[in-house]
C-alpha cells in the first residue's frame, strides 16, 4: 500500500499518532533511526535520518533539506536553472508511513521514502515521488486506468579487497553458472532473508550474464510503490554485500566493453480489474488500447532515453547485440528490442501479461522513468497510435528498408543526443512539469560536460562506483 495524497504540515488526520505507535514499536525491535530517501536528479540516493523517537514530529512538520540537490550531478558537483542550484531555501522530507519499514541488513536502523513540499506546504514541483504519484492520478481520473510495475535490478559484485576503484569480480564461472550460486551462496541467502523480513516478494534471484553480474526481480505494484521499492532493494542489496565484505555497483557500464546493468521496467495497464494486456482481440491477446499504448511508448523512446539512461556511462551499455534493446522495435519475447511483449505462461496470462521496456539504467531516477513511461503511454491511448508490425531476431540485422517500413529506428548514441530528443518533446517536458523539465536537461548537460574528453575506459571508471 502507498499513500496516495500529498504531505500536509501538521499531518494528516490521525497520521502523528500513528508515527507514535510505529515508532513505539521500532524502538522495542531495537530501531534506533529512521533513513529518509528520495531520489535526486542525477539518480543518486540523498538521505537525511532521523533518531526513531523524532519520527511524529517529522511526519508532523518535516525534516529539513535544501532544493540545491534537484542540480547536483552524480559527482557532487552542481549545476543551475533559473530557478534551481541557488543555495537559497528550504524543503520539507515527509515520510511515507505506508512504506516505512526496518532495515534487516542494517541493525538499528528503519527507512521510508520521503515526498518534498516547500515550507508553505505547496508540492515541490522537483520531487519525482511526487509528480509520478499525480501522472498515475490523471491516469485514473481522466482514462479509469490503474497501473503495476515493477522495476528488474542488476548489479556486479566486486571483491572489497581490491584496490580503490577497481573492480574485480567477486565470484567466476559462466554467464546464469551454478559456480557463481555456489560461490556466493551465504551472501544470496541472506540477501533473501533480508528482502524477505523487509516484505519484498522476489520472483527470481539469478546470476545473470556479465561478470560478477546478478539480478534480482520483484513482484509489481503500484507505480510509486515499485519506485520505492526499487531504492529499497537496492539499500538492501548494498547493505548485505557490505557484511560480506563484497561491494556492489549497479552503474550501467562498469567496464567499457560488454552487457552492463540494466534496471529493465515491467509496466502493465489495468481497468476494473483487468489486464489490459491479455484477454483482447489484438495480437498477443492486447487490447486495443494497450497496443496504442505500446505504439506510444516506441513513438517517444529517443526522448524518455534521455530519463531513463542518464549518465555518460549508459551509452557505453546502450549498443546493438548486447540485450540493451537499443532499437525502437518491439516483439513478443524478443530480448533484443526495446520493448519486449510479455504474454506470461498459459493458465496465468490475465494477471501476468506486460511490457518490458529495456534501454533503462539504474542511474535513471525510478520516479521520473515511470512518469515519463506512464506519460507517453497515455498520450499513444489518448491518440490511439497504431503499433507498427512486430520485430523478430534482432532489430540490428535489419535491412535498412525493412527497418525504415516498421519504424525501427536505432536510439541515441549519446547522452548529448538523447537530451536534445527531450528538449524537442513538449508532451514530456510537460509531464515532468517545467521546473523538472529543465533540471533534468540542466543535469544531463552537466554530466556530458563532466564527462567531455574521457576515453570509454575512463567513463566507466568515473562512473563506476557512483551508482
Amino acid at each position: 500500500m502507498t499513500t496516495h495524497a500529498d504531505p500536509v504540515p501538521g499531518g494528516r488526520p490521525g497520521e502523528v499518532e500513528r508515527a507514535g505507535a510505529l515508532a513505539a514499536e521500532l524502538a522495542g525491535q531495537g530501531v534506533h533511526g529512521v533513513v529518509l530517501a528520495y531520489v535526486d536528479t542525477a539518480g543518486i540516493t540523498r538521505v537525511k535520518t532521523v533518531p526513531v523517537a523524532r519520527l511524529p514530529d517529522a511526519v508532523a512538520w518535516g525534516v529539513g533539506m535544501s532544493p540545491v540537490f534537484d542540480t547536483f550531478l552524480s559527482d557532487d558537483s552542481v549545476v543551475t536553472t533559473d530557478v534551481l542550484g541557488s543555495p537559497d531555501g528550504d524543503l520539507r522530507l515527509y515520510p511515507d508511513l505506508d512504506r516505512l519499514v526496518a532495515l534487516a541488513a542494517q541493525p538499528g536502523w528503519a527507512w521510508a521514502p520521503v515526498d518534498r513540499i516547500t515550507q508553505d506546504g505547496e508540492r515541490h514541483p522537483g520531487c519525482g515521488r511526487t509528480v509520478l504519484r499525480r501522472i498515475t492520478a490523471h491516469a485514473r481520473q481522466r482514462h479509469g486506468i490503474t497501473f503495476k510495475a515493477a522495476v528488474e535490478i542488476e548489479w556486479v559484485l566486486g571483491r572489497g579487497t581490491a584496490p580503490r576503484g577497481v573492480f574485480e569480480p567477486a565470484v567466476s564461472g559462466p554467464a546464469y553458472g551454478a559456480v557463481r550460486q555456489v560461490e556466493v551462496s551465504d551472501y544470496g541467502a541472506d540477501l533473501l532473508a533480508a528482502l524477505a523480513a523487509q516484505a519484498v516478494e522476489v520472483e527470481q534471484f539469478h546470476p545473470e550474464y556479465a561478470a560478477g553480474q546478478f539480478e534480482v526481480s520483484v513482484g509489481a505494484l503500484d507505480p510509486v510503490a515499485a519506485a520505492d521499492r526499487s531504492v529499497l532493494v537496492r539499500q538492501t542489496v548494498r547493505a548485505v554485500a557490505q557484511r560480506h565484505g563484497l561491494r556492489v555497483s549497479f552503474a550501467p557500464a562498469v567496464l567499457a566493453q560488454g552487457v552492463g546493468n540494466g534496471g529493465h521496467v515491467h509496466l502493465s495497464a489495468w481497468r476494473d480489474g483487468s489486464n489490459l494486456h491479455a484477454g483482447g482481440s489484438g495480437r498477443y491477446g492486447m487490447t486495443a488500447e494497450a497496443e496504442s499504448f505500446a505504439a506510444g511508448l516506441l513513438a517517444r523512446l529517443p526522448a524518455l532515453t534521455a530519463v531513463t539512461a542518464p549518465s555518460p556511462a549508459g551509452y557505453l551499455r546502450l549498443r546493438p547485440s548486447q540485450w540493451a534493446g537499443v532499437f525502437t522495435a518491439w516483439g513478443r519475447e524478443t530480448r533484443e528490442c526495446a520493448l519486449r511483449v510479455v504474454t506470461g505462461t498459459l493458465g496465468v496470462r490475465e494477471r501476468a501479461s506486460n511490457l518490458e521496456v529495456k534501454p533503462v539504467d539504474l542511474a535513471a531516477n525510478p520516479y521520473l522513468t515511470l512518469g515519463a513511461l506512464i506519460a507517453a503511454g497515455l498520450d499513444g491511448i489518448a491518440t490511439r497510435a497504431p503499433l507498427p508490425e512486430e520485430t523478430t531476431g534482432d532489430p540490428a540485422r535489419l535491412d535498412a528498408a525493412t527497418a525504415a517500413a516498421r519504424g525501427v529506428r536505432r536510439l541515441p548514441v549519446s547522452l548529448a543526443e538523447a537530451v536534445e530528443a527531450f528538449r524537442r518533446d513538449t508532451l514530456l517536458r510537460d509531464a515532468l512539469g517545467p521546473v523538472l523539465a529543465d533540471a533534468v536537461t540542466a543535469v544531463r548537460r552537466g554530466e556530458i560536460a563532466a564527462a567531455d574528453g574521457l576515453d570509454d575506459e575512463q567513463v566507466a571508471a568515473a562512473y563506476r562506483w557512483r551508482y
